[in-house]
């Protein structure tokens, strides 16, 4: 089992608060190991093994288990001395479970920590059930420190410049990064990944009688990573195929997709107007592979993975993310925290002075003191331009300075 610290490090703190403590994430991100990381994190800390208990309920055995015979049944297992920790894996199988973890946290003595992968686990009856008392986690697939860690565990690293081309090609799906795999194995596992996601967390849960709409809706948007488009945009490109799907049924595929963490949405900000717009978003996968595994790889579409595994660093690492709108055109991203704020353009190469003007003068443009960043892939990615940072891909996934 190799750790993943920036999860432990931050569900630690809420060890034995008041509070549950919900995973989620796409399915095969790593929840259930990390579950298990927790769990040994409690034994390091002296917590008896039989007040530990383990709960994976998507297994067979829960399938038709009601709410109360479920209730019940952990009533029983609680132990008789000191507090019980709960870990429910997938806990969205279970009826009504937001009722049956507030009575628990209301009534015993336990500290609870679930998982889930779809959009139960965003729904309001978690607000509804336990307001104030839940903090919640969203679990990526791998880092590139991640995928690096992982990877030396059966192969020697090369330089981390060229690592990033394995990371872009075959993402960060721990299944995917626990043996030495080709791209090809990796797209038939993560192709196993995206169908049980689709068909058993959207369509089935959410009784799409239209799973083919859904599919095509799926490749547009996975086709157009990093572009802004709109429903309107997709309902033409389906049109033009012979296919008629109304605005607000992409909407509520779009929303879906979302809730099941498969696409993340990214809107744009006016930087001077200083508000969200609600047009022309992008989108963004939860890996690169999702994109490969159903569409297929080829290397015109590494620009666009670039951009795609940026965004998703600045949200591991609390970011709210936007795309930012100017007078002359967009900023890749403004990334907000707190008191802090960095934009940052990224692209693949400069190969040419008309470039460089493009990605730098939009930056120079934006009048504050706050840091902005150019991230490159090629040999002249690092440097200072009229206090523009210019940084490799990879030494910026890498750098935790921010």
């Amino acid at each position: 089992m190799i750790l993943r610290p920036d999860y432990i490090n931050a569900i630690t703190p809420y060890i034995d608060a008041p509070f549950v403590k919900i995973l989620t994430g796409i399915r095969r991100s790593g929840k259930s190991t990390i579950l298990k990381m927790l769990a040994e994190e409690l034994k390091g800390r002296g917590v008896p093994e039989k007040n530990i208990i383990t709960y994976k309920l998507d297994n067979i055995e829960y399938e038709d288990i009601t709410a109360k015979a479920f209730y019940d049944r952990v009533k029983t297992e609680l132990a008789q001395t000191g507090k019980t920790y709960l870990f429910f894996d997938e806990i969205q199988e279970i009826p009504s479970w937001e009722k049956i973890v507030n009575d628990l946290m209301q009534n015993e003595n336990v500290d609870i920590y679930v998982t889930g992968s779809n959009s139960r686990m965003l729904s309001s009856e978690i607000s509804t059930y336990l307001t104030g008392r839940y903090v919640s986690f969203l679990v990526y697939p791998l880092s590139f420190t991640e995928f690096l860690t992982f990877k030396k565990q059966y192969t020697q690293i090369k330089d981390p410049h060229q690592e990033l081309l394995d990371y872009i090609q075959c993402g960060g799906f721990p299944a995917t990064r626990l043996k030495e795999y080709t791209p090809d194995e990796v797209y038939t596992i993560v192709r196993d990944i995206y169908s049980s996601t689709i068909y058993t967390d959207i369509v089935k849960r959410n009784q799409i009688r239209k799973a083919d709409l859904l599919e095509r809706v799926v490749r547009y948007t996975f086709s157009n990573i990093g572009q802004t488009f709109s429903a309107y945009s997709i309902a033409k490109y389906l049109k033009s195929e012979n296919r008629k799907i109304d605005n607000e049924t992409i909407y509520s595929y779009l929303e879906k997709l979302e809730k099941a963490f498969i696409l993340f949405r990214c809107s744009r900000y006016d930087l001077q107007g200083k508000e969200i717009l609600k047009t022309q978003e992008k989108f963004y996968v939860a890996d690169p592979t999702l994109r490969y595994a159903v569409l297929g790889y080829s290397p015109d579409s590494v620009a666009g993975m670039l951009e795609n595994i940026i965004y998703l660093e600045l949200r591991r690492r609390g970011y709210s993310v936007y795309v930012g709108k100017t007078l002359k055109g967009e900023i890749d991203f403004v990334a907000t925290k707190q008191n802090e704020k960095i934009y940052v353009q990224v692209t693949q190469k400069i190969n040419n002075h008309e470039t460089e003007l493009r990605e730098y003068s939009r930056l120079l443009d934006i009048q504050d003191n706050y840091p902005k960043y150019v991230l490159r892939t090629d040999d002249f990615a690092k440097g200072n331009y009229q206090g523009i940072r210019t940084m490799h891909v990879a030494d910026f996934l890498l750098d935790n300075s921010f």
